[in-house]
């Protein structure tokens, strides 16, 4: 075992679309963001995707030793108990740093429970995503709960706006979500699916069409990347399922820099838009799948 295994285990490549996620949430909830906050959620966040993607491996193990038998357990770079082991003990750091964290900021026990159904819903899509149809709603359900677990940490009562920009990012995570589970099979059995997209979609253009010059680049360059990843469905060439795949989760952080530009926070929508950069930096280099 050795760093690369550990890293490819995670799929950390794809950390920075958390960190967006947790700016996102913030800001939705309407408060400005702290440096100190903002990187101590970033850093909780990181336990749970973290701790999820291990787990996804150390389920998914038998089935892997068939379709990807190169992935570090099923290859004998690690143990199953060790990934099981090490996932588990993220998710729990992750739910005891939000109880705390939530006590200390007088917000209650709020996000702490945010927690523990965030590690719930990535238990239960680790353990049945393969088989249960709407697998990919627990998946967009997941990084809503991102959202929410910030929203209460900073406010007893989060606005309509991050709720609404929750949906828009559950509805992205279905279609990217469902796309993905098809990367085996080299093709998208039915394309209706993806007609969750169009939320997102529809979301980024009222906003660059009401929200100044800045909200509006954003806007069209989220549109924009989601249709040019969307273009590998239709080509079907060797492997373009799987860019679809990592050029869809990337262009999360692009949706968190357009919600945040709706909230006037354009240093932090900025910094949601460098999330995606880095993204696309990180995947060269470790698999974001």
């Amino acid at each position: 075992m050795n760093w690369q295994t550990l890293l490819r285990l995670g799929r950390v490549s794809n950390l920075p679309t958390v960190w967006s996620n947790s700016l996102a949430g913030l800001v939705l909830a309407g408060s400005g963001v702290m440096l100190d906050v903002g990187l101590a959620l970033m850093v909780i966040m990181s336990l749970f995707y973290v701790g999820g993607m291990y787990l996804n491996d150390a389920f998914d193990q038998h089935i892997d030793a068939v379709e990807r038998p190169e992935r570090p357990i099923p290859s004998g770079q690690i143990s199953a108990t060790a990934v099981y082991t090490s996932g588990f003990i993220m998710l729990a750091l992750g739910i005891a740093a939000l109880f705390w964290w939530g006590q200390s900021m007088d917000r209650g026990i709020a996000p702490g429970l945010c927690g523990i159904a965030l590690a719930g819903a990535i238990v239960y899509y680790d353990w049945r995503h393969k088989t249960d149809p709407v697998g990919p709603a627990w998946m967009g359900l997941c990084r809503v709960l991102v959202y929410l677990a910030a929203a209460f940490l900073v406010t007893a009562q989060p606005p309509v706006i991050l709720y609404l920009g929750a949906v828009a990012l559950f509805c992205y995570l279905i279609g990217l979500t469902y796309i993905a589970k098809q990367e085996n099979l080299g093709r998208v059995a039915n394309l209706w699916p993806l007609l969750f997209l169009a939320v997102p979609a529809a979301a980024a253009v009222w906003i660059g069409a009401t929200d100044g010059i800045f909200a509006l680049a954003l806007a069209i360059v989220f549109v924009v990347w989601m249709i040019n990843a969307l273009r590998y469905l239709w080509r079907r060439q060797p492997g373009d399922i799987p860019r679809a795949v990592v050029s869809l989760i990337a262009g999360m952080s692009l949706l968190d820099a357009v919600l945040i530009a709706h909230m006037g926070a354009p240093q932090m929508a900025a910094a949601a838009a460098v999330c995606f950069v880095l993204t696309l930096a990180f995947q060269r280099f470790i698999p974001g799948t």
